[in-house]
């Protein structure tokens, strides 16, 4: 098994999160940013909302009591975005109520930040992400398509979408947590056409490169703003670089002992 060595940044999601490492996705662009100095961790799950996300959360985030005995990796910076599925429709199975996600939502926030919760990490940095755009009829086409049956009707709404993103960023404020407005940044992006929104959506549904890049790159600056000590600028490597060793190389053993990627022992602020 491999070994703990450095910390993490998880991304919890639905599709649009387990798609984000293809070329170009906000998760491959992460990992490039924090090459050797965090690990970014997937755990996106396609076709999942935040109701069933509340048991793999329970799976895919350590206990403290298991972070602290060195058995589990520290996360240092946690990225929820989820919403997409549960604002279908009510005929779907994937939906999920409005006052219902927002409770979900904001369990997942405080299974974090409570402290009597057994997977308390003060020093976890929670980033909520709002599910984006829509364009319902594109999707309803591309998933006919994709499972070989026939065109049903749509089980999104572009204002059903623009209903859960607000909700996200209502919870986000409630608990104290930044949030990346997807849904604005992407709406705005596009002059405020729902014509041109499709401009950043692959399928109508899920994001392609000119939309992660506005995820990433409204995230990276919510990290440089809220959580500046934890920005990939602000880090070393956990590894000397190999023009250290050139220096001494006889000392080498010594040099590429595993060392923190803080230089000064960081502490996240509470945020009013």
């Amino acid at each position: 098994m491999a070994t703990v060595i450095q910390d993490a940044i998880m991304l919890l999601g639905d599709s649009i999160t387990q798609f984000a490492f293809a070329s170009e996705g906000y998760a491959a662009k992460l990992a490039d940013a924090y090459i050797r100095k965090m690990d970014v961790v997937n755990r996106g799950f396609s076709g999942y909302n935040t109701e069933w996300m509340l048991s793999i959360f329970e799976q895919c985030f350590a206990t403290k009591r298991n972070v602290d005995q060195g058995l589990a990796q520290k996360v240092r910076i946690l990225v929820i975005w989820l919403g997409a599925n549960d604002a279908t429709l009510p005929h779907s199975a994937h939906h999920v109520p409005l006052v219902r996600y927002k409770a979900n939502l904001a369990s997942l926030i405080r299974a974090v930040r409570a402290p009597d919760s057994p997977r308390y990490s003060p020093d976890t940095a929670v980033v909520v992400l709002t599910p984006p755009p829509v364009e319902p009829e594109r999707w309803a086409r591309n998933l006919a398509l994709l499972t070989e049956t026939p065109l049903a009707p749509p089980d999104r709404d572009f204002d059903q979408a623009k209903a859960y993103a607000e909700a996200a960023r209502q919870v986000g404020v409630r608990e104290g947590v930044p949030v990346v407005d997807v849904w604005t940044k992407m709406w705005e992006a596009a002059g405020r056409d729902k014509a041109r929104v499709g401009q950043f959506l692959s399928d109508g549904l899920h994001l392609n490169a000119e939309g992660y890049k506005i995820v990433y790159e409204e995230l990276i600056a919510i990290i440089a703003k809220e959580y500046p000590q934890y920005h990939y600028d602000n880090l070393q490597t956990t590894f000397v670089e190999y023009s250290d060793i050139f220096t001494d190389p006889m000392n080498y053993r010594k040099l590429t002992q595993k060392r923190s990627a803080f230089t000064s022992q960081p502490a996240l602020k509470a945020r009013l």
